[in-house]
């Protein structure tokens, strides 16, 4: 019931009239009921929550907004002596004077909480969430200034501010630098929620592509963390044209690709299995289409990315190297609104649109691409009869129920289907779907509920001889619950803590024939079943104004489920068909193995001076999960698999030591981090190791070890007509597989090159902006070359010729380089247009060069010849038109 409709029912049932103003009571709701209560309990029940407070006078109850009202002069009224303006508590009947003081500000004074005259307290709590005025959606990081009094505080990711002050007038000076500055007047009468919009600056900004908020990298106390900032993307050339938000990310120092064209990223000597990706707290386990050449991330629906490298917050867990959280923006609750492209591969659109104006709105994104068109154009006739397609769909939907809830929903889809010169089709596919509640009980307590269900599977359609067609197919799927809390306990602590769990079902691998001629025998194997679980919490603590920690403690277990069969293989010799003792059975949902320990997170910044921060961090971390892969590089058709009774879970201590320092009015950014990472229980594989659809896969693995180290250097400009970075890191991961057992060592049990180990990488990322419309952009980009292990001699038997190999990873690829060109065109920034326009014409691989993917070696006829395979050996140019209304 609206809360006006209830004060006249109540009106009705008593002997007295409420005088009131109607639009105090806007968006006020209530569905209290009372029963033997007085008439004051009934009116402070309906009036809690509000600002509203009342006196009794006669027959009336008089409602007053804000203040409260005086039937006697406080003790020593006539005493005291008021001074000027300035110092006047509560000065409802000035504010127009107030107005006249404030130059730049609206001339609207706010009012604050509800004045309570029996109160004692002497500081109140003013919070609230600023918004961008034209779309709905929350500012980060807007510095809120007090004026006067020095006090100041930072918006967080969802918008949200507190500050505590004393009853009286004042000036919140608000800036950030998408936003500028602005100044709101405020009367503090109590404990209250401001809510905030704010105009974005209109004039045009210079570009800068990875946007750290002003002082970030000095102030935040997480080392190793790295922001996209998905709007500047558009200036950078990119293969094809098409805008990459993980691609760019791999020009950071610390994160790597595996090679072009590569499916996965390396994060600080990582595999690719040990990065966690959070799409709107959902896990997407294949962030790429068409073999890791595009990303499976639509840049028009994102809004935040966060790579956390070091310094991993205790929310997050089951991954060894980072966390890669992605959210998508909030939908537009002010007016239809969208944005999109068209480029010679793909076709985006993204449309926002309010569905109850300033309450509910929903956002969908459709990317698609029509590539056939190439591959039929070109002459060679086995490519020219293949195909490829990918699409990705987003659907989101926002819904602010009130001032202190909110509800969220995310749904997410993405396929791949190609066939390449053979006559099997390969397709996988994404499938996440999240929904988060968030509730804010009162100014220093948060909370959220969040439930998120991701599926990818792929399958393998082979039809080329048909007494030998099959459907081959892999499939997991994983449901999360967690509820995160936030307390703001003080300014000395900031509590973050929760709980999660969940569920893991895995269909390994199937095979079954196709049409009724096939001699296929159909397979399955046993499902896999897991429950992974954990508590955590974290402070951020400020021990004084220059050290400030943040350490977290998390605990999780993994427990292993049936119905499942298990080897019990003879200790004294190496894993095999032969060394199985017996096979153990277990029950559906029955405990097979369980496994857990205690993760500490720590992280702290040093202040050396006012623009110069030192930062240490500590991270342990447990993977309960992986990924089984025979090729030097991750591929869609690799599987996962369960820790279980014979496979323990993968282990990482890592330390990070950095130095940030900002220059020039910050104008420029520079920083120094090192690493130093040991890994346990990492998996890898017998030579001819056979991972389809073995029932004993245990049996082809090897466990072992592996260390990293590395540093990194960043420079940023950021400010200017020339802006962009220039990053490069210096870096070693190496793995040993020892063993007691001499058919189980690799390298003779000694530390070889990982293949995802490239020591050296530099990229150079520039923009310059011409006119305000007219800018060029180019990368250059260096990686040492992959590890291999090449043929060093050669021996004949039975009269063909054989191949004598080196030590695993002995041996490296040719060095990557590559130099891309662009050129940005925008249309003129009038507001009133129907559209707004930007062209993007680039060159990718500008230099041609022939940078290998892969060197590989055959027999061909009785003799041994070496092959190297490339994705992108010439230039290749692009226009793309991109708009947005």
């Amino acid at each position: 019931m609206h809360c006006v409709e209830a004060i006249k029912q109540l009106e009705n049932e008593i002997d007295f009239i409420f005088y009131f103003d109607k639009d105090w009571f806007s968006g006020c709701e209530i569905t209290k009921s009372f029963k033997d209560a007085s008439l004051t309990e009934v009116i402070d029940g309906l009036l809690d929550g509000t600002s509203i407070n009342y006196i009794f006078l006669d027959k009336r109850i008089i409602l007053t907004n804000n203040n409260a009202v005086f039937t006697e002069l406080p003790i020593g009224y006539f005493g005291d002596t008021i001074k000027d303006e300035e110092e006047i508590k509560m000065p409802t009947a000035k504010q127009k004077q107030f107005e006249k003081r404030i130059v730049g500000s609206s001339g609207i004074v706010y009012s604050v909480g509800k004045e309570n005259k029996r109160s004692s307290k002497k500081v109140f709590t003013v919070s609230g969430i600023i918004r961008d005025s034209k779309t709905g959606k929350p500012i980060e990081s807007m510095t809120v200034f007090v004026a006067g009094i020095g006090a100041n505080t930072l918006t967080g990711t969802d918008g949200f501010y507190t500050l505590n002050l004393p009853s009286g007038y004042y000036i919140l000076e608000l800036s950030s630098l998408s936003y500028g500055k602005d100044k709101k007047q405020i009367i503090v009468y109590g404990d209250g929620i401001l809510n905030l919009n704010i105009q974005e600056v209109v004039e045009q900004l210079d570009e800068v592509l990875i946007e750290s908020n002003r002082d970030d990298n000095i102030k935040k106390v997480a080392v190793g963390v790295t922001k996209i900032d998905v709007e500047g993307i558009k200036n950078i050339p990119l293969v094809l044209g098409e805008r990459d938000i993980l691609k760019v990310a791999t020009t950071m120092p610390g994160i790597k690709t595996a090679g072009e064209g590569a499916l996965g990223y390396s994060v600080r000597g990582g595999k690719v299995d040990q990065n966690l990706i959070l799409f709107d707290n959902a896990l997407l386990y294949n962030p790429s289409h068409f073999f890791g050449v595009f990303s499976a991330i639509n840049p028009f629906v994102t809004d935040d990315v966060d790579i956390y490298k070091g310094s991993i917050p205790a929310e997050f867990g089951g991954r060894l190297s980072s966390v890669i959280d992605i959210k998508t923006k909030e939908a537009n609750m002010k007016k239809f609104s969208g944005e999109g492209n068209i480029g010679p591969i793909t076709g985006n659109l993204t449309f926002e649109t309010p569905i109850v104006k300033d309450k509910i709105s929903v956002m969908a994104g459709v990317r698609a691409t029509y590539s056939d068109w190439i591959l039929k154009a070109i002459s060679e006739e086995s490519v020219k009869n293949s195909s490829a397609s990918f699409y990705d769909a987003v659907l989101k939907y926002d819904h602010k129920i009130d001032n202190k809830n909110t509800l969220q929903a995310t749904g997410y889809m993405s396929r791949d289907e190609f066939s390449i010169s053979s006559d099997s089709t390969y397709a996988y596919a994404n499938q996440l779907a999240s929904i988060k509640w968030g509730h804010q009980f009162n100014d220093k307590n948060r909370l959220s509920v969040r439930l998120a269900n991701s599926n990818y599977k792929f399958n393998i359609i082979n039809e080329g001889n048909f007494n030998r067609n099959f459907d081959y197919g892999f499939s997991i799927n994983e449901t999360q619950l967690k509820l995160l809390a936030n307390y703001n306990h003080s300014k000395i602590h900031k509590f973050t803590y929760g709980i999660g769990s969940k569920l893991y079902n895995i269909q390994p691998g199937y095979i079954k024939p196709l049409g009724n001629e096939s001699d296929i025998e159909r397979k399955s194997l046993d499902k896999e079943k897991g429950l992974e679980s954990a508590v955590f919490l974290s402070d951020l603590f400020s021990v004084n104004e220059k050290l400030q920690l943040d350490a977290g403690l998390r605990y999780s277990v993994y427990t292993a489920l049936g119905e499942s069969s298990q080897n019990i293989y003879n200790p004294d010799a190496p894993r095999s068909e032969e060394s199985v003792i017996y096979t153990k059975f277990y029950k559906n949902n029955e405990v097979v193995k369980s496994y857990g320990g205690l993760e500490l997170r720590l992280s702290g910044r040093y202040y050396l001076s006012s623009s110069m921060s030192l930062k240490l961090g500590y991270n342990n971390t447990i993977q309960y999960s992986h990924l089984l892969s025979t090729n030097t590089t991750a591929s869609p058709v690799d599987s996962w698999k369960l820790s279980d009774l014979n496979i323990e879970p993968q282990r990482a201590d890592q330390f990070s030591l950095g130095l940030f320092k900002n220059f020039k009015e910050d104008q420029y950014e520079a920083s120094v981090e090192g690493y130093y990472k040991n890994m346990k229980n990492l998996l890898d594989f017998k030579v001819g190791a056979n991972l389809t659809l073995n029932e004993n896969i245990e049996t082809e693995l090897l466990s072992g070890d592996g260390k990293a180290y590395g540093v990194e250097f960043l420079i940023k400009k950021k400010k200017g007509r020339l802006n962009g970075w220039l990053g490069y890191s210096y870096s070693r991961t190496l793995v040993k597989l020892d063993s007691k057992f001499l058919t189980d060592k690799v390298n003779n049990g000694e530390y070889f090159p990982a293949n995802q180990d490239r020591p050296h990488d530099l990229s150079l990322i520039s923009n310059y902006r011409i006119t305000k419309r007219y800018s060029v952009s180019f990368n250059f980009n260096y990686q040492s070359g992959r590890p291999v292990t090449y043929p060093v001699g050669k021996y004949y038997y039975s009269g063909n010729e054989q191949v004598l190999y080196s030590d695993r990873n002995k041996h490296r690829i040719p060095d990557y380089y590559r130099l891309d060109l662009g050129i940005n065109i925008e249309g003129d920034h009038r507001n009133e247009k129907l559209a707004h326009s930007f062209w993007n014409v680039s060159i990718y691989n500008l230099l041609g060069r022939n940078n290998p993917y892969s060197v590989y070696f055959v027999n061909e006829k009785g003799r041994i010849k070496g092959y190297k395979s490339s994705i992108f050996s010439v230039p290749i140019p692009t226009i793309t038109y991109n708009f947005k209304f």
